[in-house]
């Protein structure tokens, strides 16, 4: 049986973190498959989470070094966003989440987003292939796009699992 290894959030890390985190994923993710976009003041709003709830549940220097994540990921992000390979929503998106993940569980982190991209492409492609499931939301821009695909849908899957995965 697969099972994810343990990672370097604990139990009220996880807790904390996935009470405020989650239904804003679950939006960004609804959004970004509605109208092809993740809205600034929902990623402005994660790193605010991050900000008000990790001075609570992280050691003090922890926490402070999880703003090295942010900054790292942001620049890493615009640069991929100058040369096409996500659109700038997605790039905050990630910034934003990046002060959540702990430097040890980076490899994890990244194996998971390489699973969910896929498993997001997948999932998202049967469901528009199917008439019932694709008339419910006839509206979502996402079911006409060619070339761009929603990456916010498996981003905020991959940052509830990982936030979750001590809870298990």
């Amino acid at each position: 049986m697969f099972q994810l290894p343990p990672v370097d959030v604990t139990v009220a890390q996880s807790i904390a973190f996935l009470i405020f985190v989650a239904p804003l994923c679950i939006y960004v993710a609804w959004n970004d498959l509605r109208a092809m976009k993740i809205p600034t003041w929902s990623t402005d709003a994660l790193a605010i989470i991050f900000v008000v709830v990790g001075i609570f549940v992280m050691p003090f220097s922890d926490y402070l070094w999880r703003y090295a994540h942010f900054f790292v990921v942001l620049l890493l992000a615009i640069i991929a966003n100058m040369i096409g390979m996500m659109g700038a929503g997605d790039s905050k998106f990630l910034a934003s989440a990046a002060p959540f993940v702990a430097l040890g569980d980076v490899t994890l982190v990244l194996y998971l987003l390489g699973a969910g991209m896929v498993a997001g492409l997948v999932v998202h492609r049967i469901a528009k292939a199917i008439p019932p499931i694709r008339n419910l939301v006839p509206h979502w821009e996402s079911w006409g796009e060619k070339r761009r695909f929603p990456m916010g849908f498996p981003m905020a899957a991959v940052l509830i699992v990982y936030l979750a995965r001590p809870l298990f």
